[in-house]
């Protein structure tokens, strides 16, 4: 590979050393070893990362007043990820020398990554920051998942678009699943060669506990076909290809749990229609105001209603008839009347949590929210500036 430009990006160049320098980091980080097939796909993860450098840095220069990223703020974060790989930080630096890294190369690489985290962080930090409503959906839709079998899943995924296609993809996916199972880091591969948000997340390439069902067919079938521990062949979806490490599989051990308040009117089983008809009236009548601050006192200032405090239960020891509202109703929602054999009855939903020791929090929940919709944001953000960039392949 020759050392003059590979590519420009506006009016900053990319050089062949450049693409070296970044192949070997590339390789060094993701113990993937290079062979004569695999090295088109590791050239290409490189120059798009190039790229995207670019892109970055051109931003950042924008903002030069405002980010500043010190040689101290570059020397902690070689230390930190010294001390991940059990050595320091001098240590480091005569390791990715002596796989042909130059440290100038990979201390100005951190800066960028430094300088452009601060910048995502300032310029989206409060749109990522999710709603209360949106956080009580997400803590709806887990209650909801909390019985259905859920999957703890590793992945990766090459999107198409960014390798050249979708036999690129699926080709570089094939020599990615033959380097894992050769020995190469699942989450290291992943944090480099993965499109996904999740590449960016804590532990790269984690995307959580997924439930049944909430996922393409084709990924699905193969969550069902996974065992603990078993890495899948390349899965072919639309836009590019997929490879999943099924972590662990459970049946939906945690318990959904939910609040509930009610009004009833006692009817016994043999109560004629009208009178099953008059009780709807006075409770219709009632449900329009009800809140679950008020539910109880409305109660007590209406004649022949009963009101009751139901606390806090697993949905699946609630009476029959008030289960499919339990999981479905939004907190401070109220039912229409509900027959039992006791009578007529409102409920409201007033609190709902996960119940278990593997159960999130709502702050956990909202934290998890934040880092997905910053990702997103991030994603889109390099997308706008590379659309709006004049980018050349010599």
């Amino acid at each position: 590979m020759a050392d003059g430009i590979v590519a420009t990006v506006n009016d900053r160049i990319i050089t062949g050393y450049d693409l070296r320098q970044r192949m070997l980091m590339l390789i060094a980080s993701s113990q993937v070893q290079p062979t004569q097939e695999n090295l088109p796909a590791i050239q290409q993860a490189a120059l798009n990362a190039l790229i995207e450098d670019q892109l970055k840095a051109g931003e950042l220069a924008k903002f030069a007043d405002q980010l500043q990223v010190s040689d101290a703020d570059v020397n902690e974060e070689i230390a930190g990820m010294a001390q991940s790989s059990g050595t320091t930080a001098q240590a480091y630096l005569d390791y990715l020398r002596q796989g042909g890294i130059q440290p100038d190369a990979f201390r100005q690489n951190l800066r960028t990554d430094i300088g452009w985290s601060r910048l995502v962080g300032g310029r989206f930090g409060s749109r990522a920051r999710p709603t209360p409503a949106q956080v009580d959906q997400e803590m709806l839709r887990l209650n909801q998942a909390a019985s259905q079998p859920q999957y703890l899943i590793g992945e990766i995924y090459i999107e198409a678009a960014r390798v050249g296609g979708q036999q690129a993809a699926m080709n570089g996916a094939q020599q990615l699943v033959q380097q894992i199972i050769q020995g190469a880091p699942f989450q290291a591969v992943a944090r480099q060669f993965s499109a996904a948000p999740s590449a960016a997340a804590r532990v790269p390439g984690d995307a959580g506990w997924l439930v049944k069902g909430s996922v393409q067919p084709a990924l699905q079938t193969v969550f069902d076909q996974l065992q603990p521990g078993q890495l899948s062949n390349p899965i072919a979806v639309d836009g590019g290809v997929y490879i999943i490490y099924m972590r662990d599989k459970r049946d939906g051990a945690a318990a959904s749990l939910v609040s509930m308040k009610q009004v009833m009117v006692q009817l016994p089983e043999t109560a004629t229609e009208a009178q099953v008809a008059e009780a709807t009236r006075t409770l219709e009548g009632l449900r329009q105001g009800l809140t679950c601050d008020n539910i109880l006192s409305q109660a007590r200032a209406t004649q022949g209603v009963l009101g009751a405090d139901l606390g806090e239960s697993d949905v699946g020891d609630l009476a029959p008839q008030f289960q499919q509202f339990a999981r479905t109703g939004e907190v401070g929602t109220v039912s229409t009347p509900i027959r039992t054999p006791l009578g007529l009855h409102l409920v409201a939903v007033c609190g709902r949590r996960i119940g278990g020791p593997e159960a999130p929090s709502r702050q956990q929940v909202e934290g998890r929210l934040r880092s997905q919709n910053l990702q997103v944001l991030e994603r889109r953000y390099l997308r706008d500036l590379r659309n709006d960039s004049l980018i050349e392949f010599k």
